[in-house]
């Protein structure tokens, strides 16, 4: 703030307190002073709490200027200041207000200005194109954020309209040193957040969980911002596989096959129903216990004995429930493209648990 501006604002707001004392048939005081300095200071980022301490230490330099000039004058000039002290109180709770009001409001519409910017930034970052290094540069200045470092990409689904979909993240997140900048639309938020290198990603996904409302996926961790496009598909598909009406969190595996799967779903639902068709028909409790059975003898090699502590079983149980699957399967599971064939079935159902349920779009004729 420069002197000459608060100069200015001090004989602007004495004006008018002198003017309208001093005037018995002034309608109203003129407050367009502490409208003006609450407008200048909220834009100059000035404290409120120190803007009105300076009001009241300028009223008590007023009454006091005021007190010292009726003392000299002698008289009935003390007694008739005295009478008027209630109103020159009431004019410096008026000029409080008015410049309260004024710098809250203008701080409101700073706000949605920068939200609106914000958004704006992070609709580059994951709508522009990836390959213009130089404006994601710019981007990341004006965000504040590195551009390389380390990045998560969270969108969020809106259960209603209008309501936020992470109430209170961004106090969390702030709480962990991670920056975040936001896209809203009318259905969801996207975000984009960056994240200190000494944070456990876990720490930042548990401040997610703690506020979700509905549906959220979380992209892998990211070093470039120039690849949040990419992240942001990860996160999309990641909120996807999840219910319907779900309040829950999912983040994705930056893989081969999570990455193949994402960009060939049709085709991936289709290998999946080839592959597990016969077991995917069984009724749910039946074709849970074959798939985590087939998951666990996998997991352990081909080894019955070492699936059946896994799963508190005996190995022959193992053996025979294997054996039950491999009469849906494509061929015996001493074929290794059998068990190959297997083994991505179970990834692909595992990453997307909606292909289980899911049936794969007829072919073109």
């Amino acid at each position: 703030m420069r002197a000459e501006d608060l100069r200015a604002s001090m004989r602007h707001n004495f004006h008018g307190s002198i003017s309208y004392l001093a005037d018995p048939d002034a309608p109203s005081i003129d407050l367009s002073g502490p409208a003006e300095t609450g407008r200048n200071r909220a834009l100059q980022n000035a404290p409120l709490p120190e803007i009105l301490r300076a009001y009241r230490l300028g009223a008590q330099h007023l009454w006091e200027q005021l007190l010292l000039e009726a003392r000299k004058l002698g008289g009935d000039a003390p007694d008739a200041l005295l009478e008027s002290a209630g109103q020159i109180w009431d004019i410096a709770d008026a000029q409080s207000s008015v410049l309260t009001n004024a710098y809250r409001e203008t701080l409101a519409e700073r706000m949605v200005e920068t939200d609106r910017r914000r958004s704006a930034l992070v609709a580059e970052l994951i709508d522009g194109p990836s390959s213009d290094s130089d404006s994601i540069w710019e981007v990341a200045r004006m965000l504040d954020f590195p551009f390389q470092g380390s990045f998560l990409v969270v969108t969020a689904e809106a259960l209603t309209v209008g309501d936020p979909p992470l109430p209170g993240l961004d106090s969390r997140l702030r709480a962990l040193d991670v920056g975040s900048a936001w896209r809203a639309q009318p259905s969801s938020e996207t975000g984009v957040l960056s994240c200190p290198q000494r944070q456990p990603v876990e720490r930042i996904l548990d401040a997610v969980r703690a506020v979700a409302t509905g549906r959220i996926g979380v992209s892998p961790l990211y070093d470039r911002l120039d690849q949040t496009s990419r992240a942001l598909r990860y996160a999309q598909v990641a909120a996807q596989s999840l219910p319907p009406g779900a309040a829950a969190v999912r983040q994705l595996d930056d893989t081969p096959l999570t990455e193949l799967v994402m960009h060939n779903l049709e085709t991936t639902q289709r290998a999946v129903h080839r592959i597990l068709g016969g077991v995917l028909s069984l009724p749910e409790d039946d074709r849970t216990t074959l798939l985590a059975t087939a998951r666990a003898w996998l997991g352990v090699d081909g080894s019955a004995a070492e699936a059946g502590r896994a799963l508190y079983c005996h190995q022959n149980t193992v053996r025979y429930r294997m054996h039950r699957l491999e009469e849906f399967l494509r061929g015996p599971l001493d074929d290794p493209r059998i068990v190959a064939e297997l083994s991505m079935a179970l990834d692909a159902v595992g990453t997307f648990p909606t292909l289980l349920e899911q049936r794969p779009p007829p072919l073109a004729p």
